[in-house]
Parts: structure tokens; C-alpha cells; sequence
């Protein structure tokens, strides 16, 4: 534990081992140790998501194991949601235990801490330590804010009230409605694991020193200057997918996409992948094939699964003068090729902001969570992106979006609107950009403690 010696702070970071948040955690981490030069970092997750997120040894981020809950001898079955619960019914016990073997193992004593924004049992155990406690946001400002504002939503909508009602109480809100929040705002089991745990965070966020967010500051103006009004210290520090440290090693393009991008027309390319966990019914596969068969535009296809015994028979050879389906892709070098004209998605924040970058529109077929909320934002306040017909996958639903903006006039418009945000990206991280200044200010506060 050298390291750990000659170190003059140290930092404790609790990780949220699920879906994407534990990427964007980690990037942080490493842009703060690059900043921090005498700091060292305990990055606390599970066994499973630490070895997928240290695949090399960092000389200021040491990874250590916390308890992921499950019972011994469990057999994960397909339901994604299980071991998230088995795991949440385990915090915070699990990340004391490990808080308290990590400051036993390295004789350091504990300056920092800095957590998902889940975890709200984050400010008790920084109280109790009498240290300061910083959150990282991963998901976009809009969702925040509604996490944050449950309790008055609630009051103004009803629990499991009317769907169609909009949210126009908030600014910059009306064109929002009920059915568009997260489950467990207003409807669905408000009691389940992960909508408890999301309604104690909006409940317990006001104690955090700071909160820092994976956004910019003009990527929803109106509701970052709310929970910048809500909160003591919010920070944009993002978008990562221009800010990070780690990027440049992390491109793969083993299966060759972006010279396969290169022999295509300007913004002529469909770019298609769903998230980690959801992937449509096969009955939607199957529309979604017929669609671009039928449509003739190419398509670069990043399938998680085996196409061949999961798209129709014979699809792969019909399709396969212009289309790629490859099993996985560098997605941010996708968006930002020339030739790629949309992205169709599940509608998750980090897809969004690779969009954004990249400046293509967006075709979404959100599944749970924040991706309806996302859906709807990009569709109806900014206007670059397209929620599909009844919110799901079917051959002339997305025939008729992919027209629309790959062939129309409002398609072109769209891809200006995104080019808009776009630049405003590309402004916060150069030099005096404000996620430039924000990310300064995140560092002095950890410095100075």
C-alpha cells in the first residue's frame, strides 16, 4: 500500500454496479486524479462490474469488492432486475463493511467521499465520518429535477391519476406529460426497490456539498438554473464523451465499421443499438428488419445477440449488399462519421449526448426508466429527435420516421437543431468553457479539503 502512503488525500468513491452509471463514475474519477496529483482513490463496487471496469491497473484508483447481495449459489434467470434488488437490499450495509476494511487495510483515513447519485444513505455516512459528500449525476438535468420535485408533482397530479396531464406548472415543462416520468414518480409500484431508492435520493440530495453532472450548461438551460437554485452546488461538468481521459484507449473498431461508414453517402447511414439490458420483442425485431428492408437505406446494425436465429430468415443475405450487423461497435466514432444520418435508440442520456456530438438525429424506442422522459425532451422541447408511433417497434412506424429524417425538409431542420447543441458542446469543454470552469471549481473543492 505504498501508494496509499504517500498519498496526502484520500478519496472513497461508492459505485452504482448496474447498467451504465459506473462508466461515467469512473471517468470522473480518472479526470480528478489526473488533476489531483497527490490524491489517491478507493473505487468501491462489485467483484463483476470492477473486473469489466479495471481491465488495466491505474497507478491513483485502487478497485476493491463490495458484497453484491446475492444468495449463495444464485442463478441469474433473465430477469435484469434481480440482482439490482438483491444487491440494494444489501446497501448500505455492504459499502460500510468495505468503507471500514479499505481504511483498515491501507492505514489511511478517509478525506472525501464521492457516490452515485443513488445513494442517498451517502450524506449519513459522510455526516458520521464528518467529511464532505459529493454525487455524481450520470442522467440528464430533466430527470433530476423531476426526482427532486416528487412530492410536489404528486400533489399537483395524483398518484396513478390521469396520464395525458402535462407537467406545465414547471417551466419549460409543458410539453411533458404524466405518462412520460419514470415509473414510480406518480405510477407503477411506488415501493419498488429502485423507485424507492430514486424518491429518498430527490428527498436527500439538498445535504450533498456537491453535485456534478455528466451535462452542459446550455443542453436544458431553464431546469439547470433550477437545480442550480435547488441545490448548494451543481455542477455541469460534461459531456464526457468530450471530456474524458480514458476515451482514447477504449475504441475498438475490430470489426471494421468506420471503413465500411466511409464507402456511404453523407447522412445517409441508419446507425442502430439498443441498451445493455432492454432489447426489443421479436416481433419488433421483425418489423425493424422489414423496415429497413423495405426502405433501402444502408444500416449499420450493432446487435447484441445472434442475428441469424434472431431476425427473419434470410434478412442477413437480402440485406447484406448495404447493411452491417456487427456484435458490438465504437459508437462515439459512429456518430461522429460523416455518412451516419440517424441514430435509433432506447433513448438513454449517455446515447443522447453521443448524438449530440456527433450532431445526428435521433429515432427512439424507449423501454423503462428515464428513456421516455429522455424520449419525449428530445421530440417535443428541442426538436432533433423522433418517439416512434405508440412508443413501440412496427414496420410503418419506423419506415415513416426514418423517412422523415433521412428525406424531408423537417429532417434537415432537425439535424440543424442538433448541430446547434452540438457546437454548444463543443463550446463548454474548450479552454474557459464552463465545463471547463465547473470541472476547476469540483477540483478546488476536493483540493482544499
Amino acid at each position: 500500500m505504498e501508494d496509499y502512503k504517500n498519498a496526502s488525500k484520500h478519496i472513497v468513491v461508492l459505485a452504482f454496479p448496474f447498467g451504465t452509471p459506473a462508466a461515467p463514475l469512473l471517468n470522473i474519477i480518472h479526470q480528478l486524479s489526473d488533476a489531483c496529483p497527490n490524491t489517491i482513490f478507493s473505487f468501491l463496487s462489485t467483484q463483476q462490474s470492477n473486473n469489466s471496469s479495471f481491465p488495466n491497473k491505474f497507478h491513483k484508483i485502487k478497485p476493491f469488492n463490495v458484497r453484491d447481495g446475492l444468495p449463495e449459489g444464485y442463478i441469474y434467470r433473465g430477469d435484469p432486475n434481480e440482482p439490482v434488488e438483491y444487491f440494494l437490499k444489501a446497501t448500505p450495509g455492504n459499502f460500510i463493511e468495505a468503507i471500514g476494511a479499505v481504511v483498515a487495510e491501507t492505514g489511511k483515513p478517509i478525506d472525501c467521499l464521492i457516490t452515485d447519485a443513488f445513494y442517498a444513505f451517502g450524506g449519513d455516512i459522510a455526516d458520521e465520518l464528518n467529511i464532505p459528500w459529493v454525487v455524481l449525476w450520470t442522467a440528464a438535468p430533466r430527470t433530476l429535477f423531476v426526482h427532486a420535485e416528487t412530492d410536489f408533482i404528486r400533489q399537483l397530479v395524483g398518484i396513478n391519476g390521469s396520464q395525458d396531464k402535462s407537467l406545465d406548472f414547471f417551466p419549460d415543462f409543458s410539453g411533458i406529460r404524466v405518462s412520460d416520468l419514470p415509473g414510480g414518480v406518480t405510477f407503477g409500484d411506488l415501493d419498488a426497490p429502485m423507485a424507492a431508492m430514486l424518491y429518498k435520493m430527490g428527498l436527500e440530495l439538498s445535504r450533498a456539498t456537491a453535485i456534478a453532472a455528466n451535462s452542459f450548461e446550455d443542453v436544458d438551460n431553464k431546469v439547470v438554473n433550477m437545480l442550480k437554485l435547488k441545490f448548494n452546488m451543481f455542477l455541469n461538468v460534461g459531456p464526457f464523451n468530450l471530456v474524458s481521459s480514458v476515451s482514447s484507449f477504449t475504441i475498438d473498431d475490430s470489426h471494421c465499421c468506420l471503413d465500411w461508414l466511409s464507402k456511404h453517402k453523407p447522412s445517409s447511414v441508419v446507425y442502430i443499438i439498443f441498451g445493455s439490458v432492454a432489447t426489443p420483442l421479436p416481433h419488433e425485431l421483425e418489423a425493424l428488419s422489414e423496415a429497413l428492408e423495405e426502405s433501402e437505406f444502408p444500416f449499420l446494425w450493432s446487435f447484441k445477440g445472434n442475428p441469424e436465429k434472431q431476425l427473419p430468415p434470410g434478412f442477413l443475405e437480402r440485406t447484406r449488399s448495404r447493411g452491417k450487423i456487427v456484435p458490438w461497435a465504437p459508437q462515439q466514432k459512429i456518430l461522429q462519421h460523416p455518412s451516419v444520418g440517424v441514430f435509433v435508440s432506447h433513448g438513454g442520456w449517455n446515447s443522447i449526448l453521443d448524438s449530440i456530438v456527433g450532431g445526428v438525429p435521433m429515432i427512439f424506442r424507449p423501454f423503462y426508466g428515464d428513456q421516455l422522459l429522455n424520449t419525449r425532451t428530445v421530440e417535443v422541447v428541442w426538436g432533433f429527435g423522433l418517439g416512434l408511433e405508440g412508443g413501440t417497434l412496427t414496420k410503418e412506424g419506423t419506415k415513416k420516421a426514418l423517412k422523415f429524417i433521412l428525406c424531408s425538409e423537417q429532417g434537415k431542420k432537425m439535424r440543424e437543431k442538433i448541430g446547434i447543441q452540438r457546437e454548444r458542446a463543443y463550446t463548454a469543454v474548450k479552454p474557459k468553457g464552463s465545463s471547463v470552469e465547473n470541472f476547476k471549481t469540483l477540483v478546488k473543492l476536493v483540493s482544499d479539503i
